[in-house]
């Protein structure tokens, strides 16, 4: 199943109409159907606002499967706390992983909005 077949079973088992859920999100038709027909794919941006509003994770959006939890093996026990701590943390980041980073904080910013939460 492709991310537009995905995205249409969220719009199907919303019991929104393609249009509705284009105006709703911002998407033209024509972008929507050039998923449709393979042309192009969503933005991650747009990807990331599709999974919020259907409340899916962004993993099944993409690929069509969840992460897995045994894959998330944490074996920190020290947790940042501090802006100095954070940035000694960041400082051992690969350049992707920091891109994750604030991917996920956008994420995360995007998500409060949605539902009204001013809180940072």
């Amino acid at each position: 199943m492709s991310i537009y077949e995905r995205i249409e079973l969220l719009i199907k088992n919303a019991g929104m109409t393609k249009k509705a859920f284009c105006l709703e999100l911002g998407i033209s038709t024509g972008n929507l159907g050039d998923w449709k027909r393979g042309k192009s794919t969503p933005s991650t941006n747009k990807l990331i606002e599709i999974a919020a509003f259907f409340d899916v994770s962004l993993d099944w959006l993409m690929t069509g499967r969840e992460k897995q939890a045994g894959f998330v093996q944490d074996q920190r026990t020290e947790y940042v706390t501090t802006e100095k701590d954070w940035n000694l943390f960041v400082g051992t980041l690969t350049e992707s992983e920091r891109a994750f980073v604030r991917e996920y904080i956008e994420f995360t910013r995007y998500r409060r909005l949605k539902a009204g939460r001013r809180d940072k």
